[in-house]
């Protein structure tokens, strides 16, 4: 059955920095303390916004991330225990959000931290997108003036990972310098513009929510000081929607054993355990899963929508969970 909207018990707006220690059970003084550290707001779009934070004191199972929509509806991210940082995407220009972390450990929440961020004007984001001609070409810009000269920071090559009918997957390089951030902007199918914010340590990134069988511009800044000091760009399309070969609802627990190809001789058999479900929201699923007998390339979750249209998010072969927003 699908889940029910949540009636978030979401801490009154008046208190907006402050921190709210949740009580453990008293059973549970025996665990190591768990404590959040600051929820800071590292970039801010007209329509995201991404925060970071910091675990100073034992470790947490997963994060739940909790605020309202511009409607006022509530929502709610489920967030690894491994991350320290999320891009909170589909917000509105120019709105006050605010936003409350849950620690979790196990599916208890035992801490909490909250911040509040404003979205930026519609009119700041009328993207200086470069023109249409220039389609792949790179843009080199100059770095601010300064006593003693930066060592200039240069990105290599913007290439495609993966393609789905409604996602790309992109990565990069930095052959030269660094980077505070980097910044991908691109227009919708509908020809707005968007654009997401990417933490500095993340040379790559999955693009959701596209359309299928559409070309895409995405151009990628790298940011020192705030400001974009070097661009590369890549046109991109794409797939058409699949025809999946999705297995039939009747058989629901059944695990397929594949095969190897047997031109590719005695490999090691890599084996898939038990996906399963590890959080759940009104709008999203969380899974995990293990791979206890070899390895894989990759993975591929495929599903059908609520409209049946079936969709497809490609999975590095390094992660073993995956949110489904």
């Amino acid at each position: 059955a699908a889940a029910q909207p949540e009636e978030l018990p979401l801490p009154s707006e008046k208190p907006k920095h402050e921190k709210h220690r949740i009580e453990s059970p008293a059973s549970e003084a025996r665990l190591v303390r768990a404590v959040l550290g600051e929820l800071k707001v590292s970039s801010v779009t007209p329509n995201s916004v991404q925060l970071q934070w910091s675990v100073p004191e034992g470790s947490f199972d997963s994060f739940k991330l909790q605020y309202r929509d511009a409607q006022g509806q509530p929502q709610a991210l489920a967030v690894d225990g491994e991350f320290r940082s999320v891009t909170v995407p589909g917000l509105s220009p120019s709105h006050r959000y605010h936003f409350h972390l849950y620690g979790l450990r196990g599916r208890k929440k035992t801490d909490h931290v909250s911040t509040e961020a404003v979205t930026g004007t519609e009119e700041q984001e009328e993207l200086p997108l470069p023109s249409e001609e220039q389609k792949h070409e790179k843009l080199q810009t100059e770095d601010p003036p300064s006593d003693a000269p930066p060592v200039q920071a240069v990105l290599g090559e913007l290439r495609v990972s993966s393609i789905t009918p409604s996602s790309v997957g992109l990565q990069w390089t930095v052959p030269k310098g660094s980077f505070d951030s980097f910044m991908l902007q691109y227009r919708d199918a509908q020809g707005q513009p968007q654009a997401l914010p990417i933490d500095a340590g993340s040379p790559s990134m999955m693009v959701p929510g596209l359309s299928p069988s559409h070309r895409y511009r995405f151009h990628l800044y790298g940011l020192r000081g705030g400001k974009k000091t070097d661009r590369v760009s890549i046109d991109i399309v794409t797939a058409q929607p699949e025809k999946l070969p999705l297995p039939t609802e009747e058989p629901q627990q059944e695990k397929p054993e594949t095969k190897s190809h047997t031109s590719e001789g005695p490999l090691v058999r890599a084996v898939l355990e038990d996906l399963r479900v590890s959080s759940v929201t009104p709008n999203s699923v969380q899974l995990q899963w293990s791979v206890p007998e070899g390895s894989f390339d990759s993975f591929m979750l495929q599903y059908r929508d609520a409209q049946g249209q079936p969709q497809a998010l490609p999975v590095d072969g390094e992660l073993h969970s995956v949110m489904v927003p």
